[in-house]
């Protein structure tokens, strides 16, 4: 997938998600960062399509204000 300029990827591993309502919980929290686009929401993993202004801190806070906890991952600069 082409990312559009100044994008990146953002991939979280989350614990503590344990059902369909922990990623609907995941993935509005996630959808609420400005200039994210969530890609994806699966128990223990999120990605994200994010823009300069959407930084790993803020998706990182998003997830956890939602209860849950970032344990790892890995952030994938746009191509050029």
């Amino acid at each position: 997938m082409k990312l559009m300029p100044d994008r990146h990827v953002e991939v979280l591993e989350i614990e503590g998600m344990t059902c369909d309502h922990c990623v609907k919980s995941v993935r509005e929290a996630l959808a609420g960062v400005s200039n994210a686009v969530v890609r994806s929401v699966e128990i223990g993993r999120a990605e994200v399509d994010a823009g300069p202004e959407a930084t790993r801190e803020q998706l990182v806070a998003a997830v956890e204000g939602a209860g849950f906890d970032v344990v790892g991952g890995t952030s994938e600069a746009a191509p050029e």
